[in-house]
């Protein structure tokens, strides 16, 4: 009877730790730093997506969101899910582009076409980008403005999170 309890709890222990895709609670973890603010200046103004094409932020004259994710994450696979659903994904007047952290061509490759992503898809295989923004969790969002200053960042962690998506 105990040693049945004890492997209740370690897989309920494992598949809290699984869902919230770097947390071990479901709601997002106190301890998550971001290490951007609203009004500063977002910091990787020209970026490389996986077909080798250039995004240089300073051309779009338009808001823009910046997701930082990971595939294997089930928080970012409900965002992308939940964007594709939404109104943002048509918004003209949006630059929308994700950056997979530890994420190599193949994995995005791979996770655009599972998640009918048409939009820039960037690789941070060594966290390059992603320590410079935060700490630990994905998926994150950074709404910047048109002059890409932060206007807003969020933890994706929420159900809704699409929902919180505003520049006003």
């Amino acid at each position: 009877m105990i040693k049945s309890l004890f492997t209740i709890g370690t897989a309920a222990a494992l598949c809290l730790s699984i869902s919230a895709c770097g947390t071990t609670e479901v709601t997002p973890n106190p301890d998550y730093e971001t290490y951007i603010s609203q009004g500063e200046v977002f910091k990787h103004l020209s970026l490389t997506d996986i077909h080798g094409q250039t995004i240089n932020l300073r051309d779009q004259p338009s808001k823009k969101l910046v997701i930082l994710f990971a595939t294997w994450c089930s928080d970012s696979q409900r965002l992308f899910q939940q964007l594709n659903a939404s109104k943002l994904i048509e918004d003209k007047t949006l630059t929308i582009l994700a950056i997979g952290r530890e994420e190599n061509t193949d994995t995005l490759t791979q996770f655009a076409q599972e998640y009918n992503v048409t939009f820039p898809l960037i690789s941070d295989e060594k966290r390059t980008i992603y320590s410079q923004y935060a700490n630990k969790g994905v998926p994150r969002l950074i709404l910047l403005d048109e002059k890409n200053r932060v206007v807003n960042t969020l933890i994706g962690e929420t159900d809704n999170i699409i929902e919180q998506v505003m520049w006003n």
